[in-house]
């Protein structure tokens, strides 16, 4: 059979991994080197060069759309479809193993799946029943940590609770939860893959089926794996099972959920003989953004390395912008957008890029001033966010006490002991009197006709409405969106939530009074504090009713970093390059975690096919509060010979003469004798990582993450660091 369209357009390294005869096989796919491609035909390789059968050949992918995009694709190839298709996500592929095996799982044939808004309404119900306050023990957290739990492979009864209370009442909930799980036969998304692969090791004769069935496994995105989706690769595998996983621990970026980057690093360990290919070409990139994003990365220590490089052109030059603040950098940002949308581009080959949610308001802003269409790739619009529109909510009962919706909308955010029979209630007494719900709810206040929890929380609210219209008069705007976000309860309410979600949530309500600080600031002096709110509730009003770009239209991109994965644009801007913004401040304390803020800055880097802007500001207003933050480290390990630096207003070529960060690196490490990354040990605080470092002779610092007492800078001529 001529399989020789299989390896037609392969470069070298890609048809060494469609053929490599080893059996297991670790594929380092470098951004835009063609990953996918190797996958779908290395698969198709096997069944039309080596005889296998489609059947045997199990694909895992982490996104139904990956799985669709890469059968399809195979079939293509192939000129035939797959029958009894094992491609598919981790999740996926286990639901198919328990409903072939439901009885050696103890499940029945028609066992429920649950999806997070079921499971969260079971977890609030046993919440109740074991008399726990929900303010206290938010049942988003629980659900948030049960889930967590199973990502490692933790039943409650492997849960180590080491006398800590949070952890004992968490698992209380945890062990009731599977109760009614295993009773009513439900499982939920974590449980598929946790009950497959307790099923996979409980069950010889399953064990059996997979490792007889299976010759070859291929998983793609391996960086991305977790602790029991690797668990659950290893036991479905056998000792003669063919391996591939293709991916790029440069590109592992989702730590906080779980993914392991280690996997990459142990998976020669784990399977022995594992051979190890590199898919260095890069498809996508001009040289100078490629040789940016070798630089940057090479900066992380915990890598397998390799080297991306491209035969395109050598490329132009990465632009970067030191804005006086943001509203410049978005004015910035706007300027570039209009300018190449006059050469000829469209818009929705652009992208702009930022760290945090709550960046994209003033760039939002920006692009509405001048008409440029944008869409929120991957999310909403600052003022659609859930978080905003409560707060606004307040805002708009304040100014308008006829405004229903914001009405029931506050009332419920956070709650506050006004179910939905008080509600009832109020739209009864409104219809009935033909008044608004806020004078229904006083009037039946002053009756006497509400009371217990419910007219408590009523009255509470009624309260603090009244006492924002009275403390708009003699204050600002942005103090009473200060106000109302944290004497509603807003912040706390919103701050419980799980993960990276609660922190967005803050982030967000922060960059709300930064929203507001700056309109006043823009709006002329004789006008009153009301009146400047009341023209606030307009323009976000009109904002708000501008419609959203949709995937078809000629729209730029808006996204935060981590959305832009697997993306690719002919321009990029990356936004907000700023010491404590990006690297987040959150990441400053952890060799680990400011090595995956790096990658981060890799893939942003790396998803440029020809031009690419890097901005950061002087000072930006975060939180409310105007911070001065130096420019990112990341912006010190780009080679200065690629970068074009220009700043506000003149637009003028300013030579890039900072030094390379290598040579600060050099000259620091010869004068000091400490490197980046270096172990160390200090008579009081014990042993730590160098972190950063900073200035020179006398005052040169360095900054510590020490074991037992966090993170420290210290002057390193009275600091007296021993190396380990």
């Amino acid at each position: 059979m001529d399989v020789s369209h299989i390896l037609e357009n392969l470069n070298e390294a890609q048809r060494n991994a469609v053929t490599s005869g080893k059996q297991h096989l670790l594929v380092l796919a470098g951004a835009g080197s063609g990953k996918t491609r190797v996958l779908v035909h290395k698969i198709a390789w096997e069944v039309e060069a080596l005889g296998k059968n489609s059947s045997a050949i199990m694909a895992v992918t982490f996104t139904n759309k990956a799985a669709n995009e890469m059968r399809s694709r195979i079939e293509s190839l192939l000129q035939a479809p797959i029958l009894d298709s094992w491609v598919g996500t981790f999740h996926g592929l286990s639901h198919k193993l328990l409903k072939r095996f439901y009885k050696e799982a103890g499940l029945s044939s028609g066992f429920t799946i649950i999806d997070s808004d079921d499971q969260l309404r079971i977890i609030k119900r046993i919440s109740k029943e074991l008399n726990l306050d929900e303010a206290t023990w938010p049942s988003r957290q629980s659900q948030w940590q049960i889930n967590a739990w199973k990502d490692e492979g933790l039943r409650s009864k492997n849960i180590d609770e080491k006398g800590d209370f949070y952890t004992e009442t968490i698992n209380k909930i945890n062990k009731e939860y599977e109760e009614v799980c295993k009773r009513d036969y439900l499982v939920d998304f974590g449980e598929l893959l946790l009950k497959s692969y307790e099923t996979l090791v409980s069950s010889p004769s399953v064990k059996t089926f997979f490792q007889t069935r299976f010759q070859s496994i291929l998983i793609d995105e391996f960086q991305d794996t977790n602790t029991i989706q690797y668990k659950w690769l290893q036991e479905i595998a056998s000792e003669k099972t063919n391996i591939t996983a293709v991916g790029d621990d440069d590109q592992s970026i989702y730590g906080w959920r779980g993914a392991k980057v280690e996997h990459v690093n142990s998976f020669a360990e784990d399977f022995k003989d594992a051979e190890i290919i590199r898919l260095e070409q890069n498809y996508r990139s001009t040289n100078i953004i490629l040789n940016a994003a070798n630089a940057l990365i090479d900066n992380n220590k915990d890598r397998l390395g390799k080297n991306l490089w491209t035969e395109k052109l050598e490329g132009e030059q990465i632009v970067m912008y030191q804005a006086y603040n943001e509203q410049d950098e978005a004015r910035f940002v706007a300027d570039v957008l209009k300018d190449w949308m006059e050469k000829g581009g469209a818009y929705k080959e652009s992208a702009v890029l930022y760290r945090s949610n709550a960046q994209s308001r003033a760039i939002e802003e920006a692009l509405l001033r001048v008409s440029i269409p944008y869409r929120i790739y991957g999310g909403l619009r600052f003022y659609e966010r859930l978080e905003i529109k409560n707060a606004i909510a307040y805002l708009r009962v304040i100014f308008n006490h006829n405004d229903n919706p914001s009405f029931e909308r506050s009332i419920s955010n956070p709650t506050r002991g006004v179910g939905e029979k008080t509600l009832a209630k109020i739209r009864y007494t409104a219809k009935e009197f033909n008044i608004s719900y806020i004078k229904a709810s006083a009037k039946l206040i002053d009756d006497g006709r509400i009371s217990g929890r419910g007219g408590a929380g009523l009255r509470d609210y009624l309260e603090f409405i009244a006492g924002c219209k009275s403390f708009i008069e003699e204050n600002l705007l942005s103090e009473l969106m200060e106000l109302i976000i944290k004497d509603s309860g807003l912040y706390a309410y919103h701050a419980k939530e799980p993960g990276e979600k609660g922190k967005t949530r803050i982030e967000n309500l922060e960059e709300l009074i930064t929203a507001t600080k700056n309109f006043e600031q823009s709006i002329s002096e004789d006008k009153k504090n009301y009146e400047i709110a009341e023209s606030y509730l307009d323009i976000i009003s009109l904002d708000s009713g501008d419609r959203q770009a949709s995937e078809h239209d000629d729209a730029a991109q808006l996204m935060t970093m981590h959305s832009a994965k697997g993306l690719e644009f002919k321009l990029v801007l990356i936004t907000g390059l700023e010491e404590s913004l990006f690297p987040h401040g959150r990441s400053m304390e952890s060799v680990s975690q400011l090595e995956e803020e790096r990658r981060l800055c890799y893939v942003a880097i790396t998803r440029a096919m020809e031009k690419l802007y890097i901005t950061h500001a002087e000072s930006r207003r975060l939180h409310g509060t105007d911070t001065f933050n130096p420019p990112s480290r990341f912006l010190r390990e780009i080679p200065k010979d690629l970068i074009n630096e220009i700043r506000p207003r003149a637009q003028t070529n300013i030579p890039y003469n900072r030094k390379d960060f290598k040579e600060i690196k050099m000259e620091f490490e010869e004068e000091i004798g400490i490197a980046l990354g270096q172990k160390v040990k200090h008579k009081k605080f014990g042993e730590g990582i160098v972190l950063n470092y900073e200035g020179s002779g006398d005052s040169a610092r360095v900054q510590v993450n020490f074991d037992s007492s966090g993170t420290k800078w210290l002057v390193m001529a009275y600091a007296n660091l021993d190396k380990i």
